[in-house]
């Protein structure tokens, strides 16, 4: 997910600020298949054994409910991304295509009790530490099983507090799963360029505990409004419920758009090599404001007045911007949100429990981009923030983050 897409390239190496950023979605080497062995290590991914089915139903991946699609707005120039299809213009689902991860277009796909381990390259990071999805099984054409981990400790998806796990780790895994099926299942090649549209999640903070990250994840994914490129994608709707030990955690929703790399040079043409030219990198909030504890992780700058900030882009940072890219991924302009929201509200620490974005253009490396936000106390116990990017005049994204309002503890004395 970027400014409107994904964040990656085929640039080895990650960039020094002011030397590189990241091209949208790299090339990547064919990734061959890796079955994992059935056994004990794996039984959660097969269908009779899986926690994460309802407890004591009989509740498969298509009893899902789905969220509310969210509307992104349409890109208004040929320099943003390309046009979001409607749900009437969706094409009929088809059998998903054979895999790109293998050499030969008519290798047979695994059987459905296959189960696929996650390889960076399928999920679009450079280090096995930043993959949370870990291996899947396919129940049929467009649903699937997938198991997680998400660890207590992490350079950058951290606790929030003594007690929490960072929500937007859930965000982040529906990103790299659904990259992980356009790939490896629905045909997307190697060198696709992803654009995610709209971002919807909804989270459980008191499932979300410390003490429980060494239980792995399991959730299950639905696939709809596929369409189709030929024998590829050229775009498709995620739908994810993720549940821990049998208790709900979390769900979430996100559509997302492919782009062969010859349109996308089209697409970005005299903005591709953007990341050859060094980006300043502006003096931070402090982390505390931001709900962040290390101060190279804050992604907002001081601007002219209350609840306005500047977007701060660091192109060296190793988990936003593992490669070089031209423009801002989303994973950014997420982040930044979510801080803006901190900072706005003034909860320490801000808990979402519902997280929504839409992204209308690239955020791109060299012009300013304020963050501006708006408060709401509409529902007791419970603050909204609104946040919106805007750049040389135009919405880029906005998103609306609502976490629960420490109840108050009231003196004895």
């Amino acid at each position: 997910m970027s400014a409107l897409t994904e964040d990656q390239t085929g640039r080895g190496g990650r960039p020094a600020n002011g030397t590189a950023t990241t091209v949208e979605n790299p090339p990547h080497p064919a990734v061959p298949r890796q079955p994992v062995p059935r056994g004990p290590a794996t039984a959660g991914a097969a269908p009779s054994t899986t926690a994460s089915k309802e407890p004591a139903t009989s509740a498969t991946v298509s009893e899902i409910p789905t969220p509310p699609t969210t509307a992104s707005a349409e890109p208004a120039s040929s320099t943003t991304a390309p046009e979001k299809p409607t749900p009437a213009a969706t094409a009929p689902e088809k059998p998903a295509p054979p895999s790109p991860a293998t050499d030969h277009p008519a290798a047979p796909r695994p059987p459905i009790t296959a189960v696929t381990t996650v390889t960076p390259e399928l999920a679009h990071r450079t280090t096995e530490t930043d993959v949370f999805p870990t291996r899947w099984t396919r129940i049929s054409d467009t649903r699937f099983r997938f198991t997680a981990h998400w660890p207590a400790a992490h350079p950058f998806f951290g606790p929030v507090d003594d007690r929490h796990q960072d929500p937007m780790i859930v965000g982040e895994t529906l990103r790299q799963a659904s990259m992980v099926l356009a790939h490896a299942e629905f045909g997307a090649p190697a060198d696709t360029h992803f654009v995610m549209w709209d971002l919807t999640v909804s989270v459980d903070p008191a499932a979300l505990l410390l003490a429980d990250a060494a239980e792995p994840v399991e959730f299950d994914v639905v696939c709809s409004e596929i369409r189709r490129r030929g024998r590829g994608l050229r775009s498709m709707r995620t739908t994810m419920e993720f549940r821990r030990a049998g208790r709900f955690v979390a769900r979430g929703t996100g559509s997302t758009g492919c782009t062969p790399p010859r349109a996308y040079r089209r697409l970005r043409a005299g903005r591709l090599n953007a990341w050859n030219t060094p980006v300043p990198l502006l003096t931070g909030i402090a982390p505390q404001a931001a709900g962040r504890s290390r101060a190279e992780d804050v992604v907002l700058a001081p601007a002219d007045r209350p609840g306005v900030w500047n977007l701060r882009v660091d192109t060296g940072h190793p988990v936003l911007f593992p490669r070089p890219n031209d423009h801002v991924p989303g994973m950014v302009l997420f982040e930044a949100a979510r801080q803006a929201a901190t900072a706005a509200s003034g909860l320490r620490p801000f808990l979402p429990a519902t997280l929504t974005a839409e992204f209308a253009h690239y955020a791109e490396l060299h012009s300013p981009c304020r963050i501006e936000t708006e408060v709401f106390d509409d529902h007791p116990g419970e603050v909204t923030v609104r946040v919106s990017g805007r750049q040389d005049g135009a919405s880029v994204f906005t998103a609306s983050l609502t976490s629960a309002r420490p109840a108050r503890v009231r003196s004895l004395s």
